[in-house]
């Protein structure tokens, strides 16, 4: 080499000087079976291929590490040298894989999941089914809250994905859609406006009293949103299932999600009362903090949910 190309081979960076872990491992099947043939075999590459690299190392190091002849191929004492630290850091390399794997196991062996609670009780247990046949040894962990309890748990890492059912995404989250929902208004059968001929108007719907879900939850902004304003609620609780019961009692009106009541409107428990002039349609989104796609079994699970 000249000095300008020795003084340029030192001044690049480490990655530039030290061959590529492919280059070391093939190294060292030529130096064990005395063949470049046998080493490309082994390796699962031709043996033009197998020529190459090792023709491409040797110009990297500025050194001839194989003789080849009929008779085979044997390593130079350059080769030799080289071979020795090939060897050293081809042991680090599998020390560094089976930690990374370690890393992916811990991972893998369990899953946190926070949900607003429309989400985890209609439609999560069937996702969650389905990731089990996947990945029987995944221990999964569910938290239901409103959508706001959901993106805090996301950003204090105390959940790996999550999913929510209001208007927006929280900030310093990405999300993407996974279903489409809507929310109807519904009473007991023996409410009056269970007997109604004509749609409620919007206004009507907003200066009546309702048993809603508490401030914070998807149900709530998406509802506060459409109608711009809300009367003082007749209740408020904290849940889907608490809602729904409470109307059924013939307490009175409530909005919920149309996944939530197909049995209680089939079943006469409720009446679905339609409203005009709003649309109460919804997005349900996956979530998880910006920057960080789902990797393992919240991949796994976000996929289900879009499939």
């Amino acid at each position: 080499m000249t000095e300008a190309a020795e003084g340029q081979f030192r001044a690049g960076s480490l990655a530039h000087r030290v061959p590529e872990l492919g280059a070391l491992e093939l190294l060292l099947a030529v130096a064990r079976l005395g063949s470049l043939g046998g080493a490309a075999r082994e390796l699962g590459i031709t043996q033009p291929a197998a020529s190459s690299r090792i023709r491409s190392m040797e110009r990297q190091l500025g050194v001839a590490l194989v003789d080849r002849s009929p008779r085979g191929s044997r390593l130079t004492d350059a080769g030799a040298l080289v071979t020795d630290w090939a060897r050293r850091i081809v042991e680090a390399a599998e020390a560094f894989d089976a930690g990374a794997q370690a890393l992916r196991d811990r991972r893998d062996s369990r899953l946190r999941v926070a949900a607003s609670m429309t989400i985890a009780e209609y439609l999560l247990p069937g996702w969650l089914l389905a990731l089990r046949a996947q990945r029987p040894d995944t221990a999964v962990s569910l938290l239901a809250g409103n959508s706001a309890a959901v993106a805090e748990r996301l950003l204090t890492d105390e959940a790996d994905l999550g999913f929510v059912e209001g208007l927006s995404v929280p900030t310093g989250l990405d999300s993407v859609v996974i279903a489409h929902d809507r929310l109807i208004v519904v009473t007991a059968p023996g409410h009056l406006w269970s007997r109604r001929r004509r749609p409620l108007e919007a206004s009507e719907l907003a200066g009546t009293p309702l048993i809603l879900r508490e401030k914070g939850s998807g149900t709530r902004q998406v509802l506060d949103a459409a109608l711009g304003g809300l009367a003082r609620p007749l209740i408020e609780l904290s849940s889907t299932t608490a809602v729904k019961a409470a109307a059924v009692s013939g307490a009175g009106p409530a909005v919920l999600s149309e996944l939530a009541v197909g049995e209680e409107l089939s079943m006469r428990r409720l009446v679905s009362v339609p409203v005009a002039g709003v649309s109460l349609a919804r997005d349900l989104r996956a979530v998880w903090p910006t920057g960080h796609r789902p990797v393992g079994p919240a991949r796994d699970l976000l996929a289900l949910t879009r499939g």
